[in-house]
This record gives structure tokens, sequence and C-alpha cells, in this order.
């Protein structure tokens, strides 16, 4: 959207960091990464975000205080934590729950920090939300509904992880759902804190300028509520 893609949020079904922080015993705290080194997914991508934004509460910063390796998977992350390449890595469900197995302990849950980020995010084109706002309305309300099976119907969002997770493993199963369900709103509205941090921790020359409302249009939740969709879904509750 910086470098003038024609897209704009409609939605924001996880607004925090959905990752853990994972390391070997002789890390104790976040502190104690000082001088180490810390495993993260892409360079400004989620996962690096999490850790500058983690990182920055304790008053430490990527590469003066700790230095960063990144990779193109979890599995890669993990297996560098397992190799003692890095000291701790950032890491996504279900890739917490090998982290575990292989011996590793959760030092942060970052996602019950409740740090505002989009996380995931429902992005359309401009356009389309002026030119067929019908078909946003008509997304939108398919996937309130998946989110009411969510919170409702956990045995039917399992069996949906599995499929799309393509494992057979109930554990694993378990670790995606236990982990983001928590994290979803009834409502998924996009908010402007959740916008202004992603700019915050964004390293593109127009962040710093930039207004976060201009990112994101809420007017289709609001056209549900008001319509009383969400309340007649959630059978008047």
């Amino acid at each position: 959207m910086l470098s003038g893609a024609d897209m704009i949020y409609i939605g924001m079904p996880v607004p925090t960091f959905a990752f853990s922080l994972y390391a070997g015993g002789d890390i104790k705290a976040v502190p104690d990464l000082r001088g180490k080194v810390l495993g993260v997914i892409t360079k400004g991508a989620s996962s690096d975000h999490a850790s500058i934004t983690l990182l920055r509460q304790h008053k430490m910063s990527q590469g003066k205080d700790v230095k960063v390796l990144y990779f193109s998977r979890q599995q890669d992350a993990l297996a560098a934590l397992n190799q003692g390449i890095v000291s701790a890595a950032v890491l996504s469900a279900p890739t917490t729950l090998m982290g575990r197995r292989l011996g590793f302990k959760e030092l942060v849950n970052i996602g019950t920090l409740k740090f505002p980020y989009p996380f995931a995010g429902i992005a359309v084109r401009r356009f389309l939300t002026r030119q067929h706002p019908e078909l946003a309305t008509a997304f939108l309300k398919a996937y309130l509904a998946a989110l009411k099976i969510v919170h409702e119907q956990p045995d039917v969002a399992k069996r949906g992880l599995a499929r799309y997770l393509a494992t057979k493993d109930p554990e694993i199963v378990e670790e995606a759902f236990r982990t983001l369900a928590p994290l979803f709103p009834k409502v998924p509205y996009v908010t402007e804190e959740a916008i202004r941090a992603a700019l915050s921790v964004t390293d593109h020359a127009k962040a710093g300028s930039a207004d976060p409302k201009d990112f994101f249009d809420n007017r289709f939740f609001k056209e549900l509520e008001g319509t009383g969709f969400v309340k007649d879904l959630y059978g008047g509750h």
C-alpha cells in the first residue's frame, strides 16, 4: 500500500501477533538474549515485526542488542534452534508444538501481550469497494459466519484445520486451534492502533508520514451491525 498498491483493509481477523518466543534452557527471560542470536522468519514480515516489538518492550533492539538471522520457513528457524545456531526463535503454531517436542520452552506467548498489529487482515482492491460493494458485503457475511463456528463449534473448526494443515495429528490441530481461536474477535474491525503499529516497525520511506486512517474501511462491518445481521447471527446476543 505504501508503494502505491490499490488495496485497502476491510477486516482484521487477528489483530495481534500470533507468535511465541521459544528458547533453550540457558535463556530464562527476554533480556538474556543480549549478545545472542534470534531466529525470525523473513525480514519485514510479521515474525520480524513481532521480534522488534517484543525487544522494544525490554528496551532492546535488533542489531544493537540482539543479532537476527532470517529464515524462509518456520521449520528452518526451529532447526537452527535445535542445532544451536540461534539461541531463540519466534515461532507460530503448530511449529510451537514441534519446539516443545524437541525440549524447548515457551519463553513468551507474544499473542497474550495483545500488541496491536494486523497479523491477519482481509484486504481488497479499493475499486471493488466503490464499484462492487455487494461483493465485499457478501464475503464478510460468510466470514462472520465462519468466525461464529470458531467460537461456538470448535470440533467443526478443528476438522477444517486438519484438512487445510494436511495433518491427522490431533495434537497439531489442537495446538493451532488453542493458539489462534482466542485471538479472533466476533466482528473483526480494523483498528487505527494496529495500522499505526505496523507503520512504526516498517522501514519503508513513506511509513513515517502515512496516515493510518488511509489504510482501512470499516463501513462494511458497521453496516452489517447496523442492519442487525451480526445480532441475528448470534441469536440476538
